[in-house]
Protein backbone atom coordinates (compact mmCIF):
# COMPACT_ATOMS: atom_id res chain seq x y z
CA UNK A 1 0.00 0.00 0.00
CA UNK A 2 0.90 3.70 -0.85
CA UNK A 3 -0.52 7.06 1.23
CA UNK A 4 -1.06 9.64 -0.97
CA UNK A 5 -1.07 11.96 1.42
CA UNK A 6 2.44 10.84 2.94
CA UNK A 7 3.86 10.87 -0.52
CA UNK A 8 2.42 14.47 -0.94
CA UNK A 9 4.48 15.99 1.68
CA UNK A 10 7.46 14.50 0.70
CA UNK A 11 7.09 16.38 -2.78
CA UNK A 12 6.11 19.16 -0.63
CA UNK A 13 9.06 18.87 1.69
CA UNK A 14 11.49 18.59 -1.64
CA UNK A 15 10.51 20.85 -3.33
CA UNK A 16 10.40 23.19 -0.20
CA UNK A 17 14.79 22.60 0.04
CA UNK A 18 14.99 23.06 -3.56
CA UNK A 19 14.29 26.64 -2.48
CA UNK A 20 16.29 26.89 0.55
CA UNK A 21 19.74 25.45 -1.15
CA UNK A 22 18.73 28.11 -3.88
CA UNK A 23 19.00 30.75 -0.59
CA UNK A 24 22.06 29.05 1.02
CA UNK A 25 24.10 28.98 -2.21
CA UNK A 26 23.69 32.59 -2.40
CA UNK A 27 24.31 33.58 1.08
CA UNK A 28 27.72 31.03 0.75
CA UNK A 29 28.47 33.03 -2.78
CA UNK A 30 27.90 36.31 -0.88
CA UNK A 31 30.48 35.13 2.11
CA UNK A 32 33.22 34.23 -0.29
CA UNK A 33 32.57 37.20 -2.00
CA UNK A 34 32.52 39.70 0.63
CA UNK A 35 35.64 38.15 2.27
CA UNK A 36 37.07 38.13 -0.67
CA UNK A 37 36.98 41.87 -0.66
CA UNK A 38 37.39 42.22 3.37
CA UNK A 39 41.17 43.20 4.51
CA UNK A 40 42.53 40.12 6.02
CA UNK A 41 43.15 39.78 9.12
CA UNK A 42 45.68 37.31 11.73
CA UNK A 43 44.15 33.57 12.45
CA UNK A 44 42.75 33.64 15.30
CA UNK A 45 42.54 37.79 15.57
CA UNK A 46 38.82 39.09 16.56
CA UNK A 47 36.28 39.54 14.16
CA UNK A 48 36.95 43.60 12.50
CA UNK A 49 33.78 46.02 11.40
CA UNK A 50 35.10 44.71 7.90
CA UNK A 51 34.63 40.87 8.68
CA UNK A 52 31.62 40.32 10.44
CA UNK A 53 29.18 40.74 7.43
CA UNK A 54 31.32 38.17 5.78
CA UNK A 55 30.65 36.04 8.66
CA UNK A 56 27.16 36.73 8.56
CA UNK A 57 26.58 35.66 5.31
CA UNK A 58 28.34 32.12 5.99
CA UNK A 59 26.13 31.95 8.96
CA UNK A 60 22.86 32.68 7.19
CA UNK A 61 24.38 30.11 4.53
CA UNK A 62 24.80 27.68 6.94
CA UNK A 63 21.81 27.99 8.97
CA UNK A 64 19.83 27.36 5.45
CA UNK A 65 21.86 24.47 5.08
CA UNK A 66 20.80 23.09 8.31
CA UNK A 67 17.04 23.77 7.21
CA UNK A 68 17.94 22.22 3.90
CA UNK A 69 19.29 19.31 5.24
CA UNK A 70 16.05 18.54 7.65
CA UNK A 71 14.11 19.35 4.72
CA UNK A 72 15.83 16.61 2.34
CA UNK A 73 16.06 14.23 4.78
CA UNK A 74 12.62 14.66 6.14
CA UNK A 75 11.12 14.29 2.95
CA UNK A 76 12.77 11.59 2.19
CA UNK A 77 11.98 9.65 5.26
CA UNK A 78 8.31 10.73 4.46
CA UNK A 79 8.85 8.71 1.06
CA UNK A 80 9.66 5.89 2.66
CA UNK A 81 6.66 5.83 5.11
CA UNK A 82 4.37 6.86 2.06
CA UNK A 83 5.70 3.26 0.59
CA UNK A 84 6.33 1.27 3.95
CA UNK A 85 10.39 0.53 2.39
CA UNK A 86 13.41 1.64 2.07
CA UNK A 87 13.33 4.92 -0.68
CA UNK A 88 16.19 2.86 -2.30
CA UNK A 89 13.89 1.67 -6.11
CA UNK A 90 14.79 3.91 -8.59
CA UNK A 91 16.84 7.21 -9.74
CA UNK A 92 14.44 9.70 -7.84
CA UNK A 93 15.21 7.92 -4.50
CA UNK A 94 18.77 7.30 -4.90
CA UNK A 95 19.31 10.97 -5.50
CA UNK A 96 17.24 11.93 -2.45
CA UNK A 97 19.89 9.72 -0.36
CA UNK A 98 22.42 10.89 -1.99
CA UNK A 99 21.95 14.51 -1.13
CA UNK A 100 20.83 13.71 2.12
CA UNK A 101 24.32 11.93 2.84
CA UNK A 102 25.81 14.67 1.59
CA UNK A 103 24.24 17.55 3.50
CA UNK A 104 24.44 15.62 6.56
CA UNK A 105 28.47 15.08 6.15
CA UNK A 106 28.94 18.44 5.60
CA UNK A 107 26.89 19.70 9.13
CA UNK A 108 28.11 17.24 11.11
CA UNK A 109 31.23 18.40 9.43
CA UNK A 110 30.59 22.10 10.07
CA UNK A 111 29.32 21.60 13.67
CA UNK A 112 33.04 20.62 14.67
CA UNK A 113 34.79 23.62 13.12
CA UNK A 114 32.87 25.94 10.98
CA UNK A 115 33.82 25.61 7.47
CA UNK A 116 31.71 28.50 5.91
CA UNK A 117 34.13 28.28 2.79
CA UNK A 118 33.27 24.89 1.44
CA UNK A 119 29.27 25.97 1.57
CA UNK A 120 28.96 27.21 -1.94
CA UNK A 121 31.11 24.27 -3.11
CA UNK A 122 28.95 21.38 -1.44
CA UNK A 123 25.36 23.07 -2.19
CA UNK A 124 25.89 23.64 -5.81
CA UNK A 125 26.05 19.82 -6.70
CA UNK A 126 23.60 19.00 -4.31
CA UNK A 127 21.33 21.91 -5.57
CA UNK A 128 21.87 20.30 -8.77
CA UNK A 129 21.12 16.79 -7.79
CA UNK A 130 17.65 17.54 -5.41
CA UNK A 131 16.88 19.85 -8.73
CA UNK A 132 17.49 16.83 -11.37
CA UNK A 133 15.42 14.56 -9.35
CA UNK A 134 12.35 16.72 -8.75
CA UNK A 135 12.74 18.03 -12.54
CA UNK A 136 14.27 15.16 -14.53
CA UNK A 137 13.69 12.08 -12.40
CA UNK A 138 10.99 11.96 -10.50
CA UNK A 139 8.77 8.69 -10.35
CA UNK A 140 5.46 8.48 -8.56
CA UNK A 141 5.97 6.98 -4.98
CA UNK A 142 5.03 2.92 -5.87
CA UNK A 143 5.88 -0.57 -4.26
CA UNK A 144 9.29 -2.42 -5.27
CA UNK A 145 9.25 -4.83 -8.52
CA UNK A 146 9.77 -8.22 -7.08
CA UNK A 147 13.39 -8.29 -8.43
CA UNK A 148 14.31 -5.72 -6.01
CA UNK A 149 12.63 -7.29 -2.65
CA UNK A 150 15.68 -7.99 -1.41
CA UNK A 151 17.59 -6.96 2.13
CA UNK A 152 21.08 -6.86 -0.15
CA UNK A 153 18.99 -3.85 -1.67
CA UNK A 154 19.00 -1.91 1.50
CA UNK A 155 22.92 -2.86 2.26
CA UNK A 156 24.08 -2.24 -1.36
CA UNK A 157 22.48 0.72 -1.90
CA UNK A 158 22.95 2.56 0.97
CA UNK A 159 26.38 2.29 0.89
CA UNK A 160 26.50 3.15 -2.24
CA UNK A 161 24.56 6.64 -1.54
CA UNK A 162 26.69 7.38 1.19
CA UNK A 163 29.96 6.63 -1.11
CA UNK A 164 28.48 8.67 -3.71
CA UNK A 165 27.57 11.48 -1.02
CA UNK A 166 31.12 11.32 -0.03
CA UNK A 167 32.40 11.44 -3.30
CA UNK A 168 30.56 14.77 -4.17
CA UNK A 169 32.19 16.33 -0.93
CA UNK A 170 35.67 14.89 -2.10
CA UNK A 171 35.00 16.62 -5.93
CA UNK A 172 33.96 20.11 -3.79
CA UNK A 173 36.95 19.57 -1.99
CA UNK A 174 39.20 19.29 -4.85
CA UNK A 175 37.65 21.65 -6.75
CA UNK A 176 38.67 24.46 -4.31
CA UNK A 177 42.02 23.15 -4.25
CA UNK A 178 42.60 23.26 -8.10
CA UNK A 179 41.57 26.60 -7.63
CA UNK A 180 43.56 27.92 -4.64
CA UNK A 181 46.43 25.77 -6.15
CA UNK A 182 46.48 27.33 -9.16
CA UNK A 183 46.37 31.07 -7.77
CA UNK A 184 48.74 30.36 -5.18
CA UNK A 185 51.24 29.05 -8.28
CA UNK A 186 50.58 32.26 -10.23
CA UNK A 187 50.85 34.50 -7.18
CA UNK A 188 47.14 35.18 -7.75
CA UNK A 189 45.48 34.53 -4.32
CA UNK A 190 42.98 37.70 -4.62
CA UNK A 191 39.18 38.21 -4.14
CA UNK A 192 37.40 34.80 -3.18
CA UNK A 193 40.39 32.66 -3.56
CA UNK A 194 41.79 34.27 -0.38
CA UNK A 195 38.93 32.81 1.77
CA UNK A 196 39.40 29.60 1.21
CA UNK A 197 42.41 27.61 3.38
CA UNK A 198 45.85 27.20 1.99
CA UNK A 199 46.42 24.25 -0.65
CA UNK A 200 48.37 22.12 1.08
CA UNK A 201 45.26 22.46 3.79
CA UNK A 202 42.90 21.71 1.23
CA UNK A 203 44.54 18.50 -0.69
CA UNK A 204 45.03 17.08 2.82
CA UNK A 205 41.69 17.24 3.30
CA UNK A 206 40.72 15.79 -0.50
CA UNK A 207 42.55 13.33 0.23
CA UNK A 208 41.06 12.28 3.32
CA UNK A 209 37.38 11.80 2.38
CA UNK A 210 38.44 10.06 -0.35
CA UNK A 211 40.72 7.13 1.73
CA UNK A 212 37.14 6.94 3.82
CA UNK A 213 34.90 6.72 0.67
CA UNK A 214 37.38 4.62 -0.82
CA UNK A 215 36.26 1.43 0.88
CA UNK A 216 32.85 2.25 1.10
CA UNK A 217 32.27 2.24 -2.60
CA UNK A 218 34.74 -1.40 -2.73
CA UNK A 219 31.81 -2.71 -0.48
CA UNK A 220 29.28 -1.65 -2.38
CA UNK A 221 30.82 -3.27 -5.27
CA UNK A 222 30.89 -6.32 -3.43
CA UNK A 223 27.67 -6.88 -2.00
CA UNK A 224 26.49 -5.50 -5.16
CA UNK A 225 27.96 -8.82 -6.41
CA UNK A 226 26.47 -10.45 -4.00
CA UNK A 227 22.92 -9.74 -4.27
CA UNK A 228 23.72 -10.42 -8.35
CA UNK A 229 24.38 -14.36 -7.13
CA UNK A 230 21.21 -14.28 -5.39
CA UNK A 231 19.22 -12.70 -7.85
CA UNK A 232 20.38 -13.62 -11.36
CA UNK A 233 22.91 -16.73 -10.25
CA UNK A 234 26.02 -14.91 -11.40
CA UNK A 235 28.48 -12.68 -9.26
CA UNK A 236 29.29 -10.50 -12.42
CA UNK A 237 28.42 -10.27 -15.75
CA UNK A 238 29.65 -6.92 -16.80
CA UNK A 239 25.99 -5.32 -17.43
CA UNK A 240 26.74 -1.39 -18.08
CA UNK A 241 26.14 -0.60 -14.51
CA UNK A 242 28.81 -3.87 -13.43
CA UNK A 243 30.96 -2.43 -15.89
CA UNK A 244 31.16 1.60 -14.68
CA UNK A 245 30.98 0.80 -11.19
CA UNK A 246 34.16 -1.52 -11.99
CA UNK A 247 35.30 2.06 -13.61
CA UNK A 248 34.87 4.16 -10.73
CA UNK A 249 36.56 2.33 -8.57
CA UNK A 250 39.46 2.03 -10.66
CA UNK A 251 39.64 5.27 -11.15
CA UNK A 252 39.79 6.39 -7.50
CA UNK A 253 42.20 3.19 -6.92
CA UNK A 254 44.14 5.06 -9.26
CA UNK A 255 44.16 8.33 -7.41
CA UNK A 256 44.68 6.79 -4.30
CA UNK A 257 47.81 5.09 -5.46
CA UNK A 258 49.11 8.21 -7.17
CA UNK A 259 48.91 10.58 -4.31
CA UNK A 260 51.37 7.66 -2.48
CA UNK A 261 53.35 7.33 -5.36
CA UNK A 262 56.62 9.53 -6.06
CA UNK A 263 57.48 11.73 -8.84
CA UNK A 264 53.36 12.46 -8.95
CA UNK A 265 52.53 16.15 -7.84
CA UNK A 266 49.25 16.48 -5.55
CA UNK A 267 47.81 18.70 -8.68
CA UNK A 268 47.94 15.51 -11.17
CA UNK A 269 46.87 13.16 -8.80
CA UNK A 270 43.97 15.25 -7.99
CA UNK A 271 42.88 15.24 -11.67
CA UNK A 272 42.25 12.26 -10.92
CA UNK A 273 39.82 12.17 -8.17
CA UNK A 274 37.87 14.91 -10.47
CA UNK A 275 37.57 12.16 -13.08
CA UNK A 276 36.45 9.38 -10.81
CA UNK A 277 34.08 12.05 -9.69
CA UNK A 278 32.65 12.28 -13.83
CA UNK A 279 32.69 8.64 -14.16
CA UNK A 280 30.17 8.67 -11.09
CA UNK A 281 27.96 11.26 -13.02
CA UNK A 282 27.75 9.37 -16.07
CA UNK A 283 27.34 5.95 -14.17
CA UNK A 284 24.11 7.74 -12.18
CA UNK A 285 22.74 9.68 -15.38
CA UNK A 286 23.89 8.56 -18.76
CA UNK A 287 24.76 4.48 -17.58
CA UNK A 288 20.66 4.71 -16.25
CA UNK A 289 18.81 6.13 -19.17
CA UNK A 290 20.72 5.32 -22.14
CA UNK A 291 22.21 2.15 -21.69
CA UNK A 292 20.16 -0.83 -21.07
CA UNK A 293 20.65 -3.76 -18.79
CA UNK A 294 19.59 -5.65 -16.21
CA UNK A 295 20.15 -2.93 -13.70
CA UNK A 296 17.74 -0.80 -15.43
CA UNK A 297 15.67 0.24 -12.34
CA UNK A 298 15.28 3.79 -12.66
CA UNK A 299 11.82 4.49 -12.97
CA UNK A 300 12.21 7.24 -15.64
CA UNK A 301 10.23 7.16 -18.72
CA UNK A 302 12.50 7.39 -21.99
Amino acid sequence: MTDPTLAMASDYAVWASTAVLALALLAFCAHLAVTGAAPATAAGAPVTAAAAPSRRWGVVGLQLTWLATFLVVGGTALRALAVTRAPLGNMYEFALMTASFALVIYSVWSLRKERLWLGAFVVLPVLLIVGAARLGWYTEASQLMPALKNVWLVIHVTIATLSVGLFTIGAALATAYLLRDRAEGRGEVRGWLAALPGAQALERMTYGIHVFAFPLWTFAVISGAIWAEQAWGRYWGWDPKETWSFVIWVVYAAYLHARATTGWTTRRSTWIAIAGFVCVVLNFTAVNLLMTGLHSYSGVST
